[in-house]
């Protein structure tokens, strides 16, 4: 019977006018039959470090440091998978003819996506509710995948709802602290440098492309 996996899909800082120079869009990947162990796990430590409410990147601070610091440790001890690709907005080309930004971001969607299916498997997509627009970019991506056969379903949730996504919005909130030079929170820095550490990477690189346990890929534009 062939696996299937979930994946948690979330970006960070990928609108076209929000003033900060990088789209980060990532996802965690789980087998879905290990869902719950992996649930059941996070909350042991949410109930160790008596963390109530939702992780987020944003939420890191230096009470909560030592919590953050295990969920990083508890990724790299497991077989989830995390991917990444980074774009640097300014590199955009929007003159093009037929080009839109809107384009643009549901083509790293796929390349995020895709490019590292495996045919033998059968995937389950699950995104982060953002805003009003997200019924039609919900259509649109089922559009842009509906010839990849071994994708079966894609939906929205929200983002307190899964553990798995909010991992996703750490470790990508981690590269896109890192990478825009931003160093004033030492308990921020603490996760970088675990993800690191752990990964044996440099964040502000690409991983090779066959990396499976964390692969990050930097698209040049220029």
């Amino acid at each position: 019977m062939s696996k299937t996996f979930n994946l948690y899909c979330d970006e960070s800082t990928h609108l076209q006018h929000d003033g900060k120079p990088y789209m980060v869009i990532a996802y965690i990947k789980c087998a879905y039959p290990q869902i719950k162990q992996h649930k059941d796990y996070i909350k042991l430590l949410k109930a160790k470090h008596k963390f109530h409410g939702e992780m987020k990147w944003s939420k890191i601070s230096k009470s909560n440091a030592e919590f953050y610091a295990d969920v990083i440790d508890y990724f790299f001890a497991t077989d989830l998978n995390f991917r990444a690709i980074v774009v640097d907005k300014t590199h955009i080309d929007e003159n093009r003819e037929g080009f839109t930004y809107d384009d643009f971001y549901f083509r790293m969607y796929y390349q995020l996506v895709v490019q590292k299916m495996a045919t033998k498997y059968t995937y389950n997509l699950y995104l982060d509710v953002k805003d009003t627009r997200s019924q039609a970019k919900l259509s649109r991506l089922k559009n842009i995948l509906d010839n990849h056969h071994n994708i079966r379903n894609i939906q929205f949730i929200k983002s307190y709802e899964s553990y798995l996504m909010q991992i996703a919005d750490i470790m990508m909130g981690a590269i896109n602290y890192h990478i825009r030079g931003l160093n004033r929170v030492t308990a921020k820095n603490r996760v970088i440098e675990k993800m690191q550490s752990h990964a044996k990477i440099n964040l502000k690189k690409s991983t090779p492309k066959e990396a499976e346990k964390f692969n990050l890929f930097y698209i040049d534009l220029r």
